[in-house]
């Protein structure tokens, strides 16, 4: 009985179909990026000071210049690195007095300026920016500046969740199926985000958001790597995974075009339904309609994919398997407890769960840390998004030649040491620091795409699914915890998330060091071939013993 990969051999493996069907889907990754990180423009903090009843009249009186209105009504100003009292606290002056003189207004109150009491902005805020973030609109400063944290941890909960109950509907109901709700649910969502009324309802849709966004991405992914035949499938994955670079850089560009946020998500999100109309564009995974013993279809869907490549079905052809033969292992049911069952696929699981965990905290962190600490918030975003591109093509060619482990433990010290560098970068070289910030960024692109590979070849087959489910569900609780490292510490000092990143990336690549190395390996079938990964088996052994023997006595 031929296999589907048999098939795909004789009708194309990537040809104009796959080719058409990969240009399609790699859109899902490009717009996957606004949700993944948009927080960096939707969640924007510019600098913003106390409104000030009265302030805007008495400045018009007395003819002030904004640096004299500043200098006179906000306190703070002369205190260096003291951002909370100028953000966040104003003079408790009644500025309405007509006895405020100006040249001094506080000449009737004290001669020195630090004893006059201070209260919060009991008014709102003034913001230094054209445009509007949902911290503009919401408040989200001071004593509510968590709130930012929370909106983008939402959608990583989401992420969490939704990775379990969308890889069910996608093995239970279909790839396609799940990629059309999922479609359709997170553009509903961003549209309903868009035009929210208040804080509690935007945060609910995104929540809902990044319920359905990393599932309708997934499915891509799986769709075009299963109609891909096996030579094609890893590069495939790779380069779906760069389009999420070219995402990143499109809406660098249309933020800096519309910088108010509720415009901003309308127009990163009406496109999206477009996707809808895979369902006459895109079929189903043949490889799915197989497991579900639905041969006649998947043999009308290669059909219809040979058709697309100029080629034709064998004649007598009657039915297709997934494999060649049934393997027992296949049989076997995974559970939780086969990740920690045995020694070494023990340590392989902790040490992957801390390398999804380390990739996912450095890489949103970066962005984030960048976000909130450009000088050109547009152009810094764009420079370091470019380098996702070089980390592809750098994967490409090093993969099969140096191997696994060398290029993840390489690229991990690297986004560390480099987020180490930059700490003692002073402030006016901000050339510097973009550029230590984007080889950082670098590192660990390649960093959290390699690990997609190297987790899959670790686990044996029959646990291999739920290993990579498991091992990588560290990565959306990294993303939880990420807004709240960032915007929590560089409140204490600006350059401290970069610390906590150095230490995190460097113990990564330690780290990935015990792990073995998989490159020319079999994919381990059995428990006992993943235990014994990267050593040497004993019949090598008692060869190797019996040439060393034979060169003694030679001797």
């Amino acid at each position: 009985m031929p296999t589907l990969d048999n098939i795909l051999e004789h009708i194309g493996e990537f040809n104009f179909f796959q080719k058409r069907a990969f240009c399609l889907l790699c859109l899902l990754s490009v717009a996957f990026a606004p949700i993944y990180v948009g927080i960096v423009f939707l969640g924007f903090t510019p600098d913003h000071r106390c409104f000030n009843p009265g302030v805007a009249e008495l400045s018009k009186r007395c003819g002030w210049s904004l640096e004299e209105e500043l200098n006179y009504t906000v306190p703070g100003l002369d205190i260096p690195g003291d951002a909370f009292t100028r953000q966040c606290r104003r003079y408790d002056v009644d500025w309405n007095q007509t006895a405020l003189s100006c040249t001094d207004p506080f000449a009737n109150f004290t001669s020195n300026r630090s004893h006059i009491p201070l209260t919060t902005c009991q008014d709102g805020w003034v913001y230094d920016t054209p445009g509007s973030s949902i911290v503009t609109e919401f408040n989200l400063v001071c004593a509510d500046s968590w709130k930012v944290d929370l909106f983008q941890s939402c959608v990583n909960v989401g992420f969490f969740l939704g990775s379990l109950g969308i890889g069910y509907i996608a093995d239970r109901f279909g790839r396609k199926v799940c990629l059309l709700i999922t479609v359709f649910i997170n553009s509903l969502s961003g549209v309903l985000m868009a035009i929210s009324p208040n804080y509690t309802s935007m945060l609910i849709f995104r929540l809902l958001q990044g319920l359905v966004s990393k599932g309708s991405w997934a499915s891509g992914y799986i769709l075009i790597t299963e109609f891909v035949g096996a030579a094609y499938r890893r590069t495939v994955g790779i380069l779906f995974q760069t389009n999420f670079a070219i995402g990143l850089l499109i809406l660098s560009g249309i933020a800096y075009t519309i910088p108010h946020w509720r415009w901003l998500q309308l127009t990163v999100t009406l496109p999206t339904f477009l996707f809808l109309l895979y369902y006459w564009c895109v079929p189903e995974s043949p490889r799915w309609l197989l497991s579900q013993k639905k041969n006649a279809k998947a043999i009308k869907i290669m059909d219809h994919i040979a058709q697309k490549n100029g080629k034709q079905l064998p004649a007598n052809l009657k039915t297709l398997s997934l494999e060649d033969d049934d393997d027992d292992t296949e049989k076997l049911r995974p559970s939780f407890g086969d990740l920690f069952l045995t020694p070494q696929i023990r340590k392989h699981t902790f040490i992957l769960m801390y390398i999804w965990f380390s990739g996912a905290v450095l890489y949103q962190g970066l962005i984030m840390y960048m976000g909130a600490t450009a000088v050109n918030l547009y152009l810094d975003f764009f420079y370091s998004s470019l380098v996702e591109f070089p980390a592809s093509l750098i994967i490409i060619f090093t993969i099969d030649r140096v191997g696994r482990r060398y290029p993840l433990a390489t690229s991990n010290f690297i986004g560390g040491v480099a987020c180490l560098i930059m700490i003692f970068i002073p402030d006016d070289m901000h050339w510097l620091k973009v550029t230590m910030a984007c080889l950082s960024r670098l590192g660990i692109t390649i960093a959290v795409q390699l690990i997609c590979l190297v987790n899959a070849e670790l686990y044996p087959t029959f646990v291999r699914n739920l290993g990579v489910m498991v091992c990588s569900s560290l990565c959306d609780v990294g993303g939880i915890v990420t807004p709240f490292i960032v915007f929590r510490l560089t409140e204490i000092w600006y350059k401290l998330p970069l610390i906590l990143f150095a230490v995190i990336g460097v113990l990564a690549s330690g780290m990935v060091l015990l792990l073995p190395e998989t490159k020319g390996k079999m994919l381990p079938e059995t428990i006992e071939d993943a235990e014994n990964l990267g050593k040497r088996k004993p019949k090598e052994n008692k060869i190797f013993l019996q040439i060393e023997k034979s060169k003694e006595m030679g001797n």
